[in-house]
């Protein structure tokens, strides 16, 4: 809903006013929203996907035509002329008559922060350029906006927009907040919330009312979600006779206690939300596959490559289900072709992690179901989130809108039983008999360092018969010394010497591939030539042109956990250096240390900080607005 707050001849200060008395009426109770509130027209849509696969990432988009004079511009406000194709990319045509008639546009460029804008905008309008600038208080808004897009927000408070700005010191920000509304650049929504206590004298209760801002990409996406699993609903009819009757006979016959739970709510409901460890991925095969002999038309998706070969081997080479990718599936690159009408001629859609689903891919998937498909959300809601913003799964669970699965099939083994203690708070001492966990401990990084290499190259493979290249190392962060870079320089040094010929890669090298945030493919380097780098996994080989090689390519042998979410190894070392004692919570423990199936060692240099993060708290939820449209939608009816 949008926030109409100003008038149509309303200065800025004038707005700013208001903004701050609506946000301050609405939050203490003074005035109802609907007061500052109104819908002169619904709020537009996000623009809809491709047919046949949604807009691609930027860092997937082709070659962008750079304007003549771009680079030259670029130069002369003493900004890096390489940085030309990126900003094309990001402005669109007229990307250099738009940087000289506002140089602050230059933070639509990822990677752009405002201290280099400001220089770019002071080098180009001299004494022009000031902090007050309104120009300025725009484009940092929208750069505001999509940094807390990379923290996973779909949406702001006013409040918090308006503290950011003052961070970066502009000098009326709530001004800028409200002519950033005025000029369309933000949406400003009201999302309803829980009851409140019925204030004396009255028999209703008033209901907690958030004011929110966000960027239209981003929080439209999550009411065209909201809307298409309304729709799935509304158009969706439950089995009856004979078909409630195979149904029945299914989840009789389901591998586990959970599997025939899960069948059965799936033969009820549009919409089902299935939670669990990762043993529990065993369920959502058997729902598929049972689906699959009732004749129903069904796919299974997971979020990584990894966890779609992981999949197929678990539903056969002979199994009537396809094995997709989230971002295959919409792509066009795997599963069934679309119909004449765009959707995808699925009766039953699964999708696995699906905590890593943010909200646009998720609003696509939703928007090429057609009408009466049943949609099961699959996941691990203690994992690390989606790449993208959006907590699709952790919002659709709190709505309680939709029938919920809890798998009850706990993660088998020494390594099962500490992740499923992290998961509740505690960081308990496991049996290992076979040593399937163990704890190395370290007092600094250059010893952290290496004992990764020594457990790598030399321990792991010679107790477990697991080769080092099935060794994955998983590290909080990219830099320090025992960070991802560190980490790969050495490991590098032992299982691969050479001299980087190409961008720092020689042939042999274990790369991770990256051409979308959330995406990773581990990959092997084969060889170079013209075109780029030719790279290799269990899915063939392909090349990375040589302008996307470093943008897209790391080395591999060490990556994050967020990197990590989605995939699993025979033999996982979690990195935990002193250094990273503060980047650590539980979903991270939890997430690192439950990527490895049968062994797992952890390099402890953070001391105590270890357990802290994990008896702690989560850290805090994204601000989204899924669950308050879901909450505002009509219940569906009992299934």
């Amino acid at each position: 809903m949008e926030f109409a707050v100003t008038s149509e001849h309303a200065t800025p200060a004038d707005a700013a006013a208001e903004l701050r008395a609506a946000v301050r009426a609405v939050e203490s109770g003074e005035r109802p929203a609907a007061s500052f509130f109104n819908r002169p027209e619904p709020p537009k849509p996000p623009k809809p996907a491709q047919r046949g696969g949604p807009r691609p990432p930027a860092a997937e988009a082709g070659p962008v035509a750079v304007p003549e004079g771009l680079p030259a511009l670029l130069a002369a406000g003493g900004a890096p002329e390489a940085l030309a194709p990126r900003v094309a990319l990001a402005l669109g045509e007229g990307a250099e008559a738009q940087l000289r008639a506002d140089p602050w546009l230059l933070l639509a460029t990822p990677g752009v922060p405002p201290g280099q804008a400001d220089e770019f905008a002071r080098a180009l309008l001299g004494d022009e350029a000031g902090p007050g600038d309104e120009r300025r208080g725009q484009a940092l808004v929208g750069w505001l906006l999509e940094r807390a897009a990379l923290a996973g927000h779909t949406v702001l408070e006013p409040g918090q927009l308006a503290a950011g700005l003052r961070e970066q010191g502009v000098p009326e920000p709530e001004a800028a907040v409200s002519t950033a509304i005025e000029e369309g650049a933000v949406l400003v929504f009201q999302d309803r919330g829980a009851p409140l206590e019925a204030p004396a004298g009255e028999d209703e209760p008033a209901a907690e009312v958030r004011v929110l801002v966000g960027l239209e990409h981003h929080a439209l996406a999550e009411e065209s979600l909201a809307d298409g699993l309304a729709r799935l609903h509304g158009t969706f009819a439950a089995p009856e006779g004979e078909a409630a009757g195979g149904w029945a006979e299914a989840a009789g016959a389901a591998p586990s206690a959970s599997a025939g739970e899960l069948i059965r709510a799936a033969a009820g409901a549009a919409v089902v939300a299935h939670t669990g460890g990762e043993a529990a991925r065993a369920e959502p095969v058997a729902l598929a596959l049972a689906a699959a002999r009732l004749g129903l038309r069904a796919a299974v998706a997971a979020h990584q490559a990894d966890g779609r070969r992981r999949l197929a081997a678990a539903l056969g080479a002979e199994a009537p289900v396809a094995a997709v990718t989230v971002a295959g599936l919409l792509a066009g690159a795997e599963g069934p072709e679309r119909d004449a009408e765009g959707h995808l001629p699925l009766d039953l859609l699964v999708v696995l992690d699906a905590a890593q689903l943010a909200a646009e891919p998720g609003a696509a998937l939703v928007e090429s179901l057609p009408d009466g498909a049943r949609l099961v959300l699959s996941g691990d809601p203690l994992l690390l989130g989606s790449a993208g913003p959006g907590q699709v799964l952790a919002d659709v669970l709190a709505s309680g809108r939709f029938p919920r699965v809890v798998s009850r099939t706990p993660d088998p083994g020494p390594v099962g039983e500490l992740v499923s203690g992290i998961g509740v708070g505690e960081l308990l001492a496991v049996e290992a008999p076979n040593r399937e966990v163990v704890i190395v401990p370290v007092a600094e990084p250059g010893e952290a360092v290496h004992r990764t290499v020594q457990l790598v190259v030399e321990s792991i493979p010679r107790a477990f018969e697991v080769g080092a290249e099935r060794v994955q190392v998983i590290v909080p962060g990219h830099g320090g010394p025992a960070g991802t870079r560190a980490l790969n320089a050495a490991l590098k040094d032992r299982l691969n010497p050479g001299p980087g010929a190409f961008g720092g890669f020689d042939p042999g090298d274990r790369a991770a591939y990256s051409p979308a945030p959330g995406r990773l493919r581990l990959v092997r380097v084969a060889e170079a030539d013209e075109r780029g780098l030719w790279v290799a996994d269990e899915d063939g080989r392909f090349v990375v042109p040589r302008e996307r090689v470093a943008e897209t390519l790391r080395h591999g042998w060490a990556i994050t956990a967020h990197q990590a979410a989605g995939q699993r190894w025979p033999a996982v070392v979690a990195v935990l250096p002193g250094d990273a004692a503060g980047a650590l919570d539980r979903r991270w423990v939890y997430t690192a240390f439950g990527r490895a199936e049968r062994h797992l060692s952890v390099v402890q240099g953070c001391g105590p900080a270890l357990a802290r993060a994990v008896t702690a708290p989560p850290a805090g939820e994204r601000t989204t607005r899924l669950r308050a449209l879901l909450n505002e939608a009509p219940a569906p009816a009992a299934g």
